[in-house]
């Protein structure tokens, strides 16, 4: 419920004469309002009211979107059929195009016809599509079928790609929406046109189809009751995940800090400190014993410590970047060198965490502070003009459309995040799953990973708007023109080494857009490129099956790289990269020493319960 007060702001105390031209504008005409109206008041309520009606139109919009914005969506289909109208070279080329697709379909199928179906594919699918893999597939008439879906797909990427005229932003979101409206239509997803659900269907006499029923009842039931999917109730937080020994030792609105108990009997006198993004829970980095950073870490002989953020709610929706600076790694640092007498931490950020702490490091070496040894980054950026995918739902209309949203509630909904992550990957976050969970009656096993990301958090609307505008939309960070204290920020001023991880698939944080901290700092870069995507990739621990990495490091004044370059002249490694990382931590860090204490009651740090505390633990 929002209530509207309306401020008289013509306060008596603050009157003054009119000038002349004001006041004979002020004498009685024809024109005017009749009176009883106030000329002043009203216009600043109507105002007001209309803003408000605005912004509950729009939010509930909003909800029935999912978050995406109708006008925005218009306007890229506008901005491609406009273009392509008044362009009939293009309409040619696509005619023709479509002819020779035809052709090239009707020759394969005459050509299977004549050879009991064997004759190569006319169109192979792409090296990550899995969809039409089962030999089934090359069988009549169901390779017509594919053949025909995936010579059609690849004529829509034609059609709404090079039109001249179309800005680049609007082609990206025109194509990437053909591409799944298209995803949505393939003969993969539906039982009549998928041999292999039809093969598994007729030897199971159709009890795949009766489990996909009772699959889809039982997600149904958990998502009206809000619910996590089943299976993540076996992945309890603090017993079989984020279940590394530590203690909670400062704790604020936004944040606590939890430090891990060591390992052995000494560790380097720098301890590190680790910031997660609040999108998601800190754990990610603490999953299972045998996969767990922070207990990787702890063995090497490191005194950890880490960040878990506040799941937000609506009386959380002031909090603003500037909040989760100050309350996050700030106050963190000023407890993890009070409690260990460091004079210099190891600093860690994953994400979003990435992004904040490299404003944190920008604004600290501004100042001359120099408590950082050292800055690693996680699949993390600063500079967001290359931010693949999701920049598609970036521009003013999208952005002031979630805003209106996150009015409403105070906050952006886990779901509503969760929804535009999936979209970036249709085929295997909404359509195999569909396939395999509701049509083959098959649920893929739970796992630690699955279950983390299951446990999703919130944003609150203040920061997450100027998260979005500050940083995606106006790229004020990598500009130098970001504030922090009334000043601008600038990351050239980092001194500290940097260690930047990026990953192979990340459809978040794309590796060459988290490759720029080259040339954003002034200062030594190790960066790493590893397989694997946002979050499989950096959960990579050693003895991980089938991983690999490249690796280079450059000194400050050494020539650029290109990304491209960078990819064929950096060492290829088999194995997990975190041996990688520990060895350059170890590089950059003094002689063992005794651990520190669990918390420091003298400096006001007093220990304040078991890891992995209490708000890790709020839904």
């Amino acid at each position: 419920m929002v209530t509207l007060k309306l401020v008289d702001t013509d306060s008596k105390d603050d009157a003054r004469p009119a000038p002349a031209d004001a006041q004979a504008a002020d004498q009685p005409r024809p024109d005017r309002v009749p009176d009883g109206i106030n000329h002043e008041r009203d216009p600043y309520a109507m105002t007001a009211l209309g803003e408000v009606m605005d912004h509950a139109s729009r939010a509930m919009i909003a909800r029935m979107t999912g978050g995406l914005s109708p006008a925005s969506l218009a306007e890229a289909w506008a901005d491609w059929a406009i273009h392509l109208a008044a362009s009939p070279g293009k309409q040619s080329q696509l005619w023709i195009k479509a002819w020779r697709k035809a052709l090239r379909l009707q020759r394969h199928a005459v050509n299977c016809a004549l050879h009991g179906g064997a004759d190569e594919p006319c169109i192979e699918p792409l090296r990550q599509d899995r969809r039409f893999r089962d030999p089934a597939w090359q069988q009549p008439p169901f390779n017509l079928m594919y053949q025909s879906f995936l010579l059609t797909q690849q004529w829509w990427h034609n059609a709404t790609t090079g039109v001249r005229g179309v800005t680049d932003q609007h082609e990206r979101a025109v194509e990437f929406a053909s591409r799944q409206f298209l995803d949505m239509l393939s003969p993969s997803n539906f039982l009549l046109t998928n041999p292999e659900l039809i093969a598994q269907t007729r030897n199971e006499g159709g009890q795949n189809l009766v489990r996909g029923a009772q699959n889809f009842r039982e997600d149904w039931e958990r998502l009206i009751g809000g619910k996590r999917p089943p299976g993540t109730e076996d992945f309890r937080v603090g017993e079989r995940v984020a279940a590394t020994p530590g203690k909670v030792v400062y704790r604020n609105r936004l944040m606590e800090l939890i430090q891990y108990e060591p390992a052995g009997d000494t560790v380097r006198p720098e301890p590190v400190l680790i910031v997660p993004a609040w999108i998601m829970k800190y754990y990610i980095l603490d999953l299972s014993p045998q996969n767990s950073m922070v207990k990787y870490l702890t063995g090497q002989g490191y005194t950890v410590f880490m960040i878990s953020w506040k799941n937000p709610g609506p009386e959380d929706r002031d909090l603003g970047m500037a909040d989760y600076l100050e309350l996050g790694p700030m106050r963190a640092l000023d407890a993890v060198c009070a409690i260990t007498g460091s004079d210099t931490t190891h600093s860690v950020g994953y994400c979003l965490g990435g992004t904040l702490l490299s404003i944190a490091a920008a604004a600290m070496a501004r100042e001359d502070d120099e408590r950082l040894a050292s800055v690693t980054f996680f699949a993390a950026q600063s500079d967001f003009t290359e931010a693949g995918e999701l920049m598609l739902f970036i521009n003013e209309s999208q952005i002031s459309f979630l805003e209106d949203m996150m009015w409403d509630q105070g906050f952006l909904d886990a779901n509503q995040m969760a929804g535009a992550f999936q979209i970036l990957r249709s085929n295997d976050l909404v359509w195999s799953q569909v396939l395999n969970a509701y049509l083959k009656g098959e649920r893929r096993e739970m796992n630690d990973l699955m279950a983390w990301n299951a446990d999703s958090t919130r944003m609150p609307y203040r920061m997450h708007s100027e998260y979005l505008r500050k940083l995606f939309l106006d790229n004020e960070l990598a500009m130098g023109k970001y504030d922090v204290g009334g000043r601008p920020v600038s990351l050239s001023d980092i001194r500290a080494p940097v260690f930047a991880v990026g990953t192979e698939t990340d459809h978040v944080a794309p590796w060459r857009s988290a490759y720029k901290v080259h040339t954003l700092t002034q200062t030594d870069v190790t960066f790493v490129l590893t397989k694997g995507g946002h979050n499989a990739g950096v959960v990579s621990e050693p003895g991980h099956p089938r991983r690999h990495y490249r690796v280079h490091s450059t000194i400050n004044g050494d020539r650029y790289w290109s990304p491209e370059e960078w990819f064929r002249r950096a060492d290829f490694r088999e194995g997990s990269w975190w041996p990688e990382w520990a060895a350059w931590l170890d590089g950059h860090s003094g002689e063992r020493v005794a651990p520190p204490p669990m918390g420091r009651p003298d400096a006001g740090y007093d220990v304040l319960g078991d890891a992995p505390g209490t708000y890790v633990l709020e839904a």
